[in-house]
């Protein structure tokens, strides 16, 4: 029996689950405009456990979200991961951000491809049958009218980057799925045990999220 505490804070969405054997015990979650993970997510973590009739000792591992995502994002939701594994001395587990947004959606047929807003018309994006096998590695790539012109068969583009892609996506092979947004912690549950059981898991002290690209700080400008 393994009780797994799943983090996923890659976007807009600061998501939890309390998984026992794979199977969810508690989910909570909260979307905001304004990043408010690091106020959110220790409180997550208690009504959680205390939701499911636990403490952190009866945790067996942790799971972080690896990325890609929002820079900020992804550091505090590490930071939490690592902190809680150093304290209780548990095996940390990281998942990929967007298998978990592409798991989301089940179809039978067809390419899924998740995308996770990167500004403008870029986003973070990868490939996937509908099996959930990776087709295309992980990118950050900016959207043409061409991108996909090397794909066949339908084509399901989901994820808060997904949106801004219709404009250019516009062949009847695409078809977007609006409702699905961001990842969850609730698609983590399962791949993070399956992961528990082969031993699959990451150095806590070396372990740093799969950023994709450089951080870069933005300043308002001086008012003249």
């Amino acid at each position: 029996m393994a009780y797994i505490l799943n983090i996923e804070t890659a976007t807009k969405n600061c998501s939890i689950t309390l998984a026992k054997d794979g199977e969810i015990l508690v989910c909570m979650e909260l979307a905001e405009e304004g990043y408010s993970h690091a106020e959110k997510l220790h409180v997550f973590f208690e009504e959680a456990l205390q939701k499911a009739g636990l403490t952190f000792q009866n945790l067996n591992a942790i799971a972080v979200s690896q990325g890609p995502g929002s820079y900020t994002g992804l550091r505090i939701g590490v930071s939490a991961a690592k902190g809680l594994c150093y304290a209780l001395n548990l095996p940390l587990i990281a998942i990929d951000t967007l298998e978990t947004l592409a798991r989301q959606l089940s179809v039978t047929e067809g390419k899924i491809i998740p995308m996770i807003d990167a500004r403008r018309m870029e986003v973070f994006t990868a490939v996937f049958d509908s099996a959930y096998q990776k087709l295309r590695a992980t990118e950050a790539e900016i959207i043409e009218a061409t991108t996909y012109d090397g794909l066949e068969g339908t084509i399901h583009l989901l994820g808060d980057g997904a949106a801004k892609c219709k404009a250019l996506l516009n062949d009847p092979r695409f078809v977007y799925h609006d409702a699905i947004i961001y990842p969850s912690a609730k698609e983590m549950s399962r791949l993070s045990f399956d992961k528990y059981q082969k031993s699959d898991t990451v150095d806590v002290a070396y372990f740093e999220p799969f950023y994709l690209k450089d951080f870069v700080m933005t300043t308002k400008p001086k008012k003249s």
